[in-house]
């Protein structure tokens, strides 16, 4: 009982996010992840066209 005393009373100093600090990180984190996705789209097309240049080349 003692240990949940405890926790109940370390959950109460926790300062939790307010709705719009919330909706700020979720937008954050989406422009992030479409950025990430772009970069490694064109990484991987770059690598695609160079892989494709060397077959062709020695064929």
């Amino acid at each position: 009982m003692q240990f949940l005393r405890e926790v109940r009373q370390e959950a109460q100093k926790v300062t939790w996010p307010t709705r719009r600090e919330t909706l700020i990180s979720v937008g954050l984190v989406m422009v992030m992840v479409v950025l990430a996705a772009v970069f490694f789209f064109v990484v991987d097309t770059l690598i695609a066209l160079v892989i494709r240049f060397i077959i062709d080349f020695r064929i």
